[in-house]
Protein backbone atom coordinates (compact mmCIF):
# COMPACT_ATOMS: atom_id res chain seq x y z
CA UNK A 1 0.00 0.00 0.00
CA UNK A 2 2.62 2.42 0.76
CA UNK A 3 4.83 1.38 -2.59
CA UNK A 4 2.05 2.42 -4.66
CA UNK A 5 1.58 6.08 -2.29
CA UNK A 6 4.63 6.35 -3.69
CA UNK A 7 4.63 5.51 -6.67
CA UNK A 8 1.68 7.60 -7.25
CA UNK A 9 3.17 10.64 -5.66
CA UNK A 10 6.70 10.24 -7.75
CA UNK A 11 4.02 9.72 -11.44
CA UNK A 12 2.57 13.15 -10.19
CA UNK A 13 5.70 14.95 -9.46
CA UNK A 14 7.12 14.03 -12.45
CA UNK A 15 4.26 15.10 -14.47
CA UNK A 16 4.37 18.30 -13.09
CA UNK A 17 7.84 18.62 -13.75
CA UNK A 18 7.08 17.80 -17.08
CA UNK A 19 4.28 20.13 -17.63
CA UNK A 20 5.72 23.24 -16.69
CA UNK A 21 7.80 22.50 -19.48
CA UNK A 22 5.01 22.86 -22.18
CA UNK A 23 5.81 25.23 -24.88
CA UNK A 24 3.44 23.45 -27.16
CA UNK A 25 0.39 21.56 -28.12
CA UNK A 26 2.57 18.98 -29.95
CA UNK A 27 4.75 19.08 -26.81
CA UNK A 28 1.45 18.51 -24.41
CA UNK A 29 0.08 15.93 -26.75
CA UNK A 30 3.55 13.65 -26.12
CA UNK A 31 2.96 14.30 -22.53
CA UNK A 32 -0.41 13.00 -22.63
CA UNK A 33 0.78 9.55 -24.59
CA UNK A 34 3.61 9.21 -21.44
CA UNK A 35 1.18 9.46 -18.56
CA UNK A 36 -2.06 8.66 -19.60
CA UNK A 37 -1.59 6.03 -23.16
CA UNK A 38 -2.64 2.08 -23.04
CA UNK A 39 0.89 1.84 -22.20
CA UNK A 40 1.50 5.41 -20.10
CA UNK A 41 2.70 5.14 -16.56
CA UNK A 42 -0.94 5.20 -14.76
CA UNK A 43 -1.72 1.97 -16.50
CA UNK A 44 1.74 0.69 -15.24
CA UNK A 45 0.13 0.81 -12.05
CA UNK A 46 -2.78 -1.34 -12.83
CA UNK A 47 -0.72 -4.73 -12.35
CA UNK A 48 -0.45 -3.71 -8.47
CA UNK A 49 -3.75 -4.37 -7.99
CA UNK A 50 -3.00 -8.27 -8.69
CA UNK A 51 -0.61 -8.31 -5.30
CA UNK A 52 -2.92 -6.58 -3.11
CA UNK A 53 -5.63 -7.53 -0.41
CA UNK A 54 -9.40 -8.30 -1.07
CA UNK A 55 -9.61 -5.19 1.25
CA UNK A 56 -6.68 -2.68 -0.48
CA UNK A 57 -7.86 -3.30 -4.00
CA UNK A 58 -10.80 -0.76 -3.84
CA UNK A 59 -9.10 1.86 -2.14
CA UNK A 60 -6.02 1.45 -4.45
CA UNK A 61 -7.94 1.68 -7.30
CA UNK A 62 -9.83 4.84 -6.61
CA UNK A 63 -6.12 6.32 -5.69
CA UNK A 64 -5.14 5.22 -9.25
CA UNK A 65 -8.18 7.01 -10.46
CA UNK A 66 -8.22 9.72 -8.54
CA UNK A 67 -4.69 10.58 -10.21
CA UNK A 68 -5.77 9.89 -13.62
CA UNK A 69 -8.53 12.16 -13.15
CA UNK A 70 -5.62 14.55 -11.48
CA UNK A 71 -3.52 14.60 -14.44
CA UNK A 72 -6.31 14.89 -16.96
CA UNK A 73 -7.75 17.90 -15.09
CA UNK A 74 -4.52 19.60 -14.81
CA UNK A 75 -3.84 18.65 -18.94
CA UNK A 76 -6.81 20.16 -20.08
CA UNK A 77 -6.20 23.53 -17.87
CA UNK A 78 -2.78 23.73 -19.62
CA UNK A 79 -4.27 23.15 -23.59
CA UNK A 80 -6.70 25.92 -22.26
CA UNK A 81 -4.28 28.12 -21.73
CA UNK A 82 -2.12 27.50 -24.50
CA UNK A 83 -5.40 27.45 -27.37
CA UNK A 84 -5.08 31.09 -25.45
CA UNK A 85 -1.77 31.89 -25.92
CA UNK A 86 -2.25 30.52 -29.49
CA UNK A 87 -5.17 32.53 -30.50
CA UNK A 88 -3.89 35.76 -28.99
CA UNK A 89 -0.57 35.58 -31.73
CA UNK A 90 -2.69 35.09 -34.27
CA UNK A 91 -5.05 37.64 -33.71
CA UNK A 92 -2.23 39.79 -33.22
CA UNK A 93 -0.59 39.04 -37.07
CA UNK A 94 -4.03 39.00 -38.17
CA UNK A 95 -4.83 42.57 -37.34
CA UNK A 96 -6.67 44.78 -38.83
CA UNK A 97 -5.10 48.72 -39.73
CA UNK A 98 -9.08 50.05 -39.35
CA UNK A 99 -7.79 53.33 -40.56
CA UNK A 100 -6.55 51.96 -43.82
CA UNK A 101 -9.31 52.43 -46.97
CA UNK A 102 -11.37 49.45 -47.53
CA UNK A 103 -11.22 47.44 -50.71
CA UNK A 104 -13.22 48.17 -53.65
CA UNK A 105 -15.87 45.75 -54.55
CA UNK A 106 -16.41 45.12 -58.33
CA UNK A 107 -20.07 44.82 -59.76
CA UNK A 108 -20.58 41.65 -61.71
CA UNK A 109 -22.30 42.43 -64.99
CA UNK A 110 -24.05 39.58 -67.74
CA UNK A 111 -21.60 38.61 -70.69
CA UNK A 112 -22.72 40.64 -73.65
CA UNK A 113 -23.99 37.60 -75.70
CA UNK A 114 -26.05 36.89 -72.61
CA UNK A 115 -27.43 40.69 -72.63
CA UNK A 116 -27.96 40.15 -76.28
CA UNK A 117 -30.01 37.17 -75.85
CA UNK A 118 -32.33 38.57 -73.26
CA UNK A 119 -32.92 41.57 -75.48
CA UNK A 120 -34.19 38.90 -78.37
CA UNK A 121 -35.58 37.22 -75.94
CA UNK A 122 -38.13 40.48 -74.93
CA UNK A 123 -38.26 41.67 -78.60
CA UNK A 124 -39.38 38.00 -80.09
CA UNK A 125 -41.60 37.91 -76.93
CA UNK A 126 -43.00 40.79 -77.48
CA UNK A 127 -44.04 39.47 -81.12
CA UNK A 128 -46.24 36.80 -79.52
CA UNK A 129 -43.33 34.05 -79.67
CA UNK A 130 -43.25 31.74 -76.89
CA UNK A 131 -39.18 30.75 -76.26
CA UNK A 132 -38.57 27.09 -76.30
CA UNK A 133 -35.34 25.14 -76.28
CA UNK A 134 -33.65 22.01 -77.61
CA UNK A 135 -31.04 19.24 -76.87
CA UNK A 136 -26.82 20.04 -77.79
CA UNK A 137 -26.77 16.64 -78.52
CA UNK A 138 -29.05 15.52 -81.00
CA UNK A 139 -29.82 12.73 -83.32
CA UNK A 140 -29.52 12.49 -87.07
CA UNK A 141 -32.88 12.47 -87.42
CA UNK A 142 -33.77 15.83 -85.26
CA UNK A 143 -30.62 17.77 -86.81
CA UNK A 144 -30.73 16.28 -90.81
CA UNK A 145 -33.57 14.17 -92.12
CA UNK A 146 -36.75 15.25 -90.74
CA UNK A 147 -35.62 18.91 -91.56
CA UNK A 148 -35.79 17.50 -95.70
CA UNK A 149 -31.30 16.71 -95.29
CA UNK A 150 -32.18 12.89 -97.15
CA UNK A 151 -29.14 10.60 -95.99
CA UNK A 152 -27.25 11.66 -99.27
CA UNK A 153 -28.03 14.63 -99.97
CA UNK A 154 -25.69 17.22 -100.96
CA UNK A 155 -26.63 20.46 -98.62
CA UNK A 156 -25.18 18.41 -95.70
CA UNK A 157 -21.76 19.28 -96.67
CA UNK A 158 -22.70 23.41 -96.60
CA UNK A 159 -22.52 22.24 -92.45
CA UNK A 160 -19.12 20.89 -91.30
CA UNK A 161 -20.97 18.52 -88.61
CA UNK A 162 -19.07 17.45 -85.34
CA UNK A 163 -20.37 13.85 -85.16
CA UNK A 164 -20.65 11.93 -81.68
CA UNK A 165 -21.58 8.57 -83.47
CA UNK A 166 -23.24 7.42 -86.95
CA UNK A 167 -26.96 8.89 -85.07
CA UNK A 168 -25.77 11.42 -82.70
CA UNK A 169 -23.92 15.11 -82.88
CA UNK A 170 -23.46 18.02 -82.00
CA UNK A 171 -26.65 20.14 -83.17
CA UNK A 172 -25.36 22.48 -86.53
CA UNK A 173 -28.60 24.92 -85.72
CA UNK A 174 -31.63 25.70 -83.75
CA UNK A 175 -34.17 24.17 -86.28
CA UNK A 176 -34.13 20.84 -84.15
CA UNK A 177 -36.79 22.27 -82.09
CA UNK A 178 -39.04 23.06 -84.70
CA UNK A 179 -39.66 19.58 -85.51
CA UNK A 180 -39.39 18.22 -81.52
CA UNK A 181 -42.59 21.54 -81.13
CA UNK A 182 -44.64 20.41 -84.03
CA UNK A 183 -44.95 16.79 -82.48
CA UNK A 184 -46.03 18.17 -79.10
CA UNK A 185 -47.88 21.38 -80.03
CA UNK A 186 -51.28 22.33 -81.34
CA UNK A 187 -51.82 24.93 -83.88
CA UNK A 188 -51.19 27.68 -83.89
CA UNK A 189 -47.75 27.47 -83.04
CA UNK A 190 -45.23 30.32 -82.97
CA UNK A 191 -42.00 29.86 -81.09
CA UNK A 192 -38.33 31.00 -80.42
CA UNK A 193 -35.47 28.98 -80.21
CA UNK A 194 -32.07 29.77 -78.34
CA UNK A 195 -29.11 28.07 -77.63
CA UNK A 196 -25.46 27.09 -78.66
CA UNK A 197 -25.06 25.27 -81.85
CA UNK A 198 -21.42 23.90 -83.15
CA UNK A 199 -19.80 23.28 -86.56
CA UNK A 200 -16.50 22.54 -87.58
CA UNK A 201 -15.18 25.70 -89.05
CA UNK A 202 -12.09 28.00 -89.66
CA UNK A 203 -11.87 30.62 -86.71
CA UNK A 204 -12.03 34.24 -87.65
CA UNK A 205 -13.16 37.59 -86.72
CA UNK A 206 -16.65 36.91 -88.01
CA UNK A 207 -17.33 33.09 -86.99
CA UNK A 208 -16.17 30.40 -84.47
CA UNK A 209 -16.77 26.59 -83.88
CA UNK A 210 -19.22 27.39 -81.48
CA UNK A 211 -21.86 29.69 -81.49
CA UNK A 212 -25.13 31.00 -80.52
CA UNK A 213 -28.26 30.61 -83.05
CA UNK A 214 -32.05 32.26 -82.77
CA UNK A 215 -34.63 31.04 -84.42
CA UNK A 216 -38.67 32.09 -84.39
CA UNK A 217 -41.27 30.06 -86.20
CA UNK A 218 -44.66 29.95 -87.37
CA UNK A 219 -47.35 27.83 -88.41
CA UNK A 220 -51.18 28.55 -88.98
CA UNK A 221 -53.37 28.46 -91.92
CA UNK A 222 -52.66 31.22 -93.86
CA UNK A 223 -49.40 31.83 -93.15
CA UNK A 224 -47.99 33.94 -96.22
CA UNK A 225 -44.50 35.11 -97.34
CA UNK A 226 -45.49 38.66 -96.13
CA UNK A 227 -46.01 37.60 -93.03
CA UNK A 228 -43.12 36.68 -93.00
CA UNK A 229 -41.88 39.97 -93.72
CA UNK A 230 -43.11 42.13 -91.90
CA UNK A 231 -42.13 40.12 -89.06
CA UNK A 232 -38.67 40.34 -89.61
CA UNK A 233 -38.93 44.22 -90.55
CA UNK A 234 -40.70 44.99 -87.08
CA UNK A 235 -38.03 42.65 -85.68
CA UNK A 236 -34.93 44.68 -86.66
CA UNK A 237 -36.61 47.87 -85.62
CA UNK A 238 -36.78 47.34 -82.10
CA UNK A 239 -33.52 45.76 -81.97
CA UNK A 240 -31.01 48.78 -83.44
CA UNK A 241 -34.25 51.14 -82.39
CA UNK A 242 -34.19 52.48 -85.81
CA UNK A 243 -34.81 52.40 -89.21
CA UNK A 244 -31.96 49.91 -90.95
CA UNK A 245 -30.99 48.92 -94.36
CA UNK A 246 -32.15 45.20 -95.20
CA UNK A 247 -31.80 43.12 -98.70
CA UNK A 248 -32.99 39.63 -98.99
CA UNK A 249 -31.49 37.53 -101.69
CA UNK A 250 -32.78 34.34 -102.66
CA UNK A 251 -31.07 31.08 -101.55
CA UNK A 252 -31.37 27.61 -100.81
CA UNK A 253 -32.50 25.49 -97.53
CA UNK A 254 -33.78 22.01 -97.80
CA UNK A 255 -35.82 23.04 -94.67
CA UNK A 256 -37.83 25.94 -96.51
CA UNK A 257 -39.31 26.25 -99.94
CA UNK A 258 -38.87 29.56 -101.23
CA UNK A 259 -35.57 30.48 -99.13
CA UNK A 260 -33.94 33.48 -98.55
CA UNK A 261 -30.91 35.19 -97.02
CA UNK A 262 -31.23 38.34 -95.38
CA UNK A 263 -28.53 41.29 -94.85
CA UNK A 264 -28.37 44.68 -92.91
CA UNK A 265 -25.87 47.62 -93.71
CA UNK A 266 -22.98 46.57 -91.93
CA UNK A 267 -23.30 49.14 -88.57
CA UNK A 268 -19.75 49.07 -87.61
CA UNK A 269 -18.58 51.04 -90.90
CA UNK A 270 -22.04 52.39 -92.33
CA UNK A 271 -22.15 50.78 -95.68
CA UNK A 272 -17.96 52.10 -96.40
CA UNK A 273 -16.88 48.68 -96.27
CA UNK A 274 -14.94 47.10 -93.32
CA UNK A 275 -13.08 43.50 -92.64
CA UNK A 276 -16.43 42.22 -90.88
CA UNK A 277 -18.55 43.21 -94.00
CA UNK A 278 -15.67 42.20 -96.28
CA UNK A 279 -15.82 45.06 -97.50
CA UNK A 280 -18.98 45.00 -99.10
CA UNK A 281 -21.04 47.43 -96.94
CA UNK A 282 -23.55 44.61 -95.78
CA UNK A 283 -23.53 41.82 -93.71
CA UNK A 284 -25.57 38.68 -93.59
CA UNK A 285 -27.24 38.09 -90.55
CA UNK A 286 -30.22 35.61 -91.18
CA UNK A 287 -31.81 32.81 -93.09
CA UNK A 288 -35.40 32.84 -93.57
CA UNK A 289 -38.01 31.87 -95.63
CA UNK A 290 -41.25 29.36 -96.06
CA UNK A 291 -41.40 26.20 -94.29
CA UNK A 292 -40.55 23.42 -96.41
CA UNK A 293 -44.28 20.96 -96.91
CA UNK A 294 -41.84 17.84 -96.09
CA UNK A 295 -40.72 19.44 -92.78
CA UNK A 296 -44.65 19.83 -92.18
CA UNK A 297 -44.98 16.56 -92.67
CA UNK A 298 -42.33 15.30 -90.87
CA UNK A 299 -43.66 17.54 -87.35
CA UNK A 300 -47.13 15.49 -88.43
CA UNK A 301 -48.54 18.89 -89.48
CA UNK A 302 -50.47 17.99 -92.81
CA UNK A 303 -49.17 21.07 -95.53
CA UNK A 304 -52.26 21.00 -97.35
CA UNK A 305 -54.10 22.87 -94.07
CA UNK A 306 -51.56 24.50 -92.72
CA UNK A 307 -48.76 26.74 -93.66
CA UNK A 308 -45.39 28.52 -91.75
CA UNK A 309 -42.56 30.46 -92.04
CA UNK A 310 -39.30 30.33 -89.91
CA UNK A 311 -35.88 32.57 -89.60
CA UNK A 312 -32.54 32.04 -87.65
CA UNK A 313 -29.65 33.62 -87.51
CA UNK A 314 -26.27 33.96 -85.07
CA UNK A 315 -26.94 35.67 -82.00
CA UNK A 316 -23.15 36.69 -81.96
CA UNK A 317 -23.13 38.70 -85.55
CA UNK A 318 -26.05 40.39 -84.15
CA UNK A 319 -23.81 41.02 -81.00
CA UNK A 320 -20.97 41.92 -83.12
CA UNK A 321 -23.69 44.66 -84.67
CA UNK A 322 -25.25 45.67 -81.80
CA UNK A 323 -21.98 47.18 -79.70
CA UNK A 324 -19.77 47.83 -82.43
CA UNK A 325 -16.96 45.12 -81.90
CA UNK A 326 -14.81 43.88 -84.72
CA UNK A 327 -14.03 40.41 -83.89
CA UNK A 328 -16.04 38.27 -82.86
CA UNK A 329 -13.40 35.77 -80.92
CA UNK A 330 -13.88 38.72 -78.16
CA UNK A 331 -16.97 37.30 -77.01
CA UNK A 332 -14.65 34.12 -75.95
CA UNK A 333 -11.63 35.17 -74.45
CA UNK A 334 -13.19 36.47 -71.18
CA UNK A 335 -10.56 39.41 -70.90
CA UNK A 336 -12.75 41.12 -68.62
CA UNK A 337 -10.73 44.63 -70.32
CA UNK A 338 -13.01 44.02 -73.10
CA UNK A 339 -16.55 42.63 -71.33
CA UNK A 340 -16.45 45.54 -68.24
CA UNK A 341 -17.69 47.65 -70.45
CA UNK A 342 -21.18 45.94 -70.77
CA UNK A 343 -23.71 46.79 -68.20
Amino acid sequence: MSSLNHEIESIHQNFLDDINQVKDSDCLEKIKIKYLGKKGLVASLMPLLKNATKEERPLLGKLINDLKVKLETQLDSVKKKLFEEELTESLKKEKIDVSLPGRKNFMGRKHPLSLMTDELFQILNQLGFSIQTGPHIESDFYNFEALNFAKDHPARDMQDTFYLSSELLLRTHTSNVQIRVMESHNMPIRVAAFGRCFRNETVSSRSTVMFNQVEGFYIDKKVTFADLMCTLDEFWKKLFQKEVKTRYRPSYFPFVEPGMEGDIECTLCNGKGCKICKNTGWLEVIGAGMIHPEVLKAGGIDPEKYSGYAFGGGIDRLALLKYGVDNIRLFFENDIRFLEQFS
